[in-house]
């Protein structure tokens, strides 16, 4: 009797599970453009949508001529790490960055009269870059093959062991020097068609669209799909993420700090570093880049620098403090890390996230010195630096007539001098530079020397 309940209870539940169970889903990735921010953030959000709503696949659909390396290493990182299996469907072109992101899917199909491959690293004028851009590609691109192993093939007695995806043919695609027989010559960077792709076992079959794939090559007949639908506040926060708007927003923070500390006050130059900081990190913050930590860090950086500048004399470890959080805030809120863990962070988007920074930082700092020396009467930026002439019988003059004649002259800080301000010598005022840091207003100075067209003062012992 139980073994007759027991084989009535295995039917019923087997009933029940046939009966419970539903289409599997696939979930479509369209990247049409250039590989970039934008299609970064496509990816990142269409892999969060297809494992929140528990997809069985994803199919990335490509159509690309390239983009930038960083952010197709990143985008190969993330397919090769994710849980669902992920496969490319070449729709046209999948040319040099966009021919790295297809290697790392699982599988590839293409369409008739599809290409791919030509991964070369180029300048913004198509001109091949330097060898190490090169072998920093050929590597990237030959990890990536290797990251599928190999395969086991028994013919007849015979066991053959190789590549599922040749890394050989794969680092033909960057470097045109390699030779492979009946492949590539010398001379030409590869790139396949579909039927040479699938005679080199880089395409699994021809397919004219997403649904071939599913039904006929892979036998899914019923399912769902879910394609990606971005919005334009996608694209805008893509713009955003972009390394040239990212290095000119850094320019405008560190410019509108330099200029907000040679004119006191609240103005428009700290307004625009404002403005700049709250476009830089809240793209980065809603993507998932920034942690809250990361926006603190910079901010704390920021107050340190203040106090410096404005409380504590001198330039010390909160000066040199302040400056490491602003760039490391600055640096990290780029790098897609968790806790200050890299694992799974790229190896070049450490270095050119920091190099982005620091060089936006030096031509801000350079522009920002040139800009104060060249701002006059005329245009609407005169009230960011002092004008360089002004009547006499105003009170004030930026650069004096004759600037030897108050050398060695005593005064007093007009202004506090942080190391710059104002000092008044003989009745006149004077834009200054402290010799020796912080100045007390009302502190009496004397005038050192004049040098470039600036007045440089030390405290008066008199």
């Amino acid at each position: 009797m139980r073994k007759v309940m027991m084989i009535l209870l295995t039917f019923c539940y087997t009933l029940f599970l046939a009966k419970g169970e539903t289409k599997p889903l696939i979930y479509q990735i369209d990247i049409r453009k250039d590989i970039g921010a934008t299609t970064w953030l496509y990816l990142k959000k269409g892999f969060a949508e297809a494992n929140k709503t528990g997809a069985k696949l994803i199919v990335i659909r490509l159509n690309t001529y390239g983009g930038e390396v960083v952010y197709a290493d990143s985008m190969r990182t993330r397919i090769l790490n994710s849980r669902i299996p992920v496969i490319a469907f070449i729709d046209n072109n999948a040319a040099s960055a966009g021919a790295l992101i297809a290697i790392a899917c699982g599988k590839i199909y293409m369409r008739t009269g599809a290409s791919f491959g030509a991964a070369t690293v180029v300048d913004q004028t198509g001109g091949q870059l330097p060898d190490k851009y090169q072998s920093y590609m050929r590597a990237t691109i030959r990890s990536t093959a290797e990251a599928h192993g190999k395969d086991t093939i028994v013919n007849g007695k015979d066991t053959l062991i190789q590549w599922k995806r040749d890394p050989h043919i794969a680092e033909a695609m960057v470097d045109n020097r390699i030779i492979i027989p009946n492949v590539v010559d010398s001379g030409r960077t590869l790139t396949f068609t579909t039927n040479e792709a699938i005679k080199n076992r880089y395409c699994e079959g021809k397919a004219e669209s997403v649904d071939d794939i599913i039904s006929k090559q892979m036998g899914i007949k019923d399912y769902d799909l879910k394609i990606y639908k971005p919005s334009g506040f996608d694209d805008f926060l893509g713009f955003l993420n972009s390394s040239l708007v990212r290095g000119i927003l850094i320019m405008i923070i560190i410019a509108g700090i330099y200029f907000e500390l040679q004119t006191p006050g609240f103005g428009v130059p700290i307004i625009a570093a404002i403005i700049a900081a709250a476009l830089y990190f809240a793209p980065l913050y809603l993507g998932g880049s920034a942690a809250g930590w990361e926006i603190l860090m910079f901010l704390i950086g920021l107050v340190l620098l203040a106090l410096e500048i404005f409380v504590i004399p001198g330039f010390g470890i909160a000066g040199i403090s302040g400056i490491i959080l602003i760039i490391c805030g600055l640096t990290l809120s780029m790098i897609d890390n968790i806790n200050l863990d890299f694992s799974r962070v790229p190896g070049g988007e450490i270095a050119i996230a920091l190099f982005t920074v620091l060089i936006s930082i030096a031509v801000a700092f350079g522009f920002s010195i040139y800009l104060s020396n060249k701002i006059g009467q005329k245009g609407i930026f005169r009230r960011v630096a002092l004008e360089a002439e002004q009547d006499i019988s105003q009170g004030f003059v930026g650069v004096p007539t004759e600037p030897q004649q108050i050398v060695g002259k005593i005064g007093i800080a007009a202004t506090v001098l942080r190391p710059s301000g104002k000092v008044m010598v003989e009745s006149t005022f004077y834009d200054a530079v402290s010799e020796h840091g912080f100045i007390e207003q009302g502190t009496a100075i004397k005038v050192t020397r004049y040098e470039a067209g600036q007045v440089y003062v030390i405290k008066s012992e008199e």
